[in-house]
């Protein structure tokens, strides 16, 4: 169990998907769902397109283009919202994710998501979880036009937000994006080992981890936010 100074903590970001939401649905649309879709429409083969796919992502991985729903659909053709609503049944939060959140309100600490998903997709996620009732402010990156793998991107939220990187705790299942984070002075992360319930967790030794946010709890209503 990740030792955190909850006593100095007073804002919460949160990442979306593998740290609140199962990141399954993510991985099975992206890595199955969509190449399996491209191989039907291109009449091509399926692991061919698979390795395709994995080309076209590792090309903009990282960027804005990444998260972005319009360049895919413009990029391949496909309606990448409708897509995403033919498997919307694997949506589903992380079993931890509710309680976690709800004793972060009840210590009195803000709670912000800040995810990189596109605003059509976190709609769609909100829709099916209902998340936003338990989320003081939701921002997607896209509104600032640049992901949070970026510097720029922390000045901006840190602009928007007014949070003291002092007293702010991110988490993510994201290293690279935890790095960002850190390089720009937030102080306290959380990194999450088990973002895809259907994979096992992994070993994280660059940042305190967990893969249950439950285990936190006692030590979070135990020092409420001052």
């Amino acid at each position: 169990m990740p030792l955190l100074p909850w006593k100095q903590i007073k804002t919460v970001l949160l990442d979306m998907d593998g740290t609140l939401l199962d990141l399954h649905f993510d991985n099975h649309f992206w890595l199955e769902h969509i190449p399996a879709k491209l191989a039907e429409k291109r009449g091509s083969d399926l692991e061919a397109t698979k390795h395709y796919m994995l080309d076209e992502y590792k090309k903009v991985m990282g960027t804005l283009e990444w998260y972005c729903l319009d360049y895919w659909a413009e990029k391949l053709d496909l309606d990448i919202v409708e897509a995403k609503r033919d498997i919307e049944h694997l949506i589903s939060m992380r079993e931890d994710s509710i309680p976690f959140l709800d004793a972060l309100h009840q210590s009195g600490r803000e709670v912000v998501l800040v995810t990189n998903a596109h605003p059509d997709s976190l709609s769609l996620k909100i829709e099916h979880t209902q998340l936003d009732s338990h989320i003081d402010t939701l921002i997607s990156t896209h509104e600032f036009g640049v992901t949070k793998e970026s510097q720029e991107l922390w000045q901006k939220l840190q602009s928007r937000l007014g949070f003291d990187p002092d007293s702010t705790l991110f988490v993510d299942d994201s290293l690279a994006i935890l790095k960002a984070a850190q390089d720009f002075g937030i102080r306290h992360l959380l990194a999450v080992r088990n973002p895809d319930s259907k994979q096992a967790s992994r070993e994280i030794d660059e940042f305190p981890a967990t893969d249950d946010y439950r285990t936190l709890l006692t030590d979070i209503l135990a020092n409420p936010s001052l």
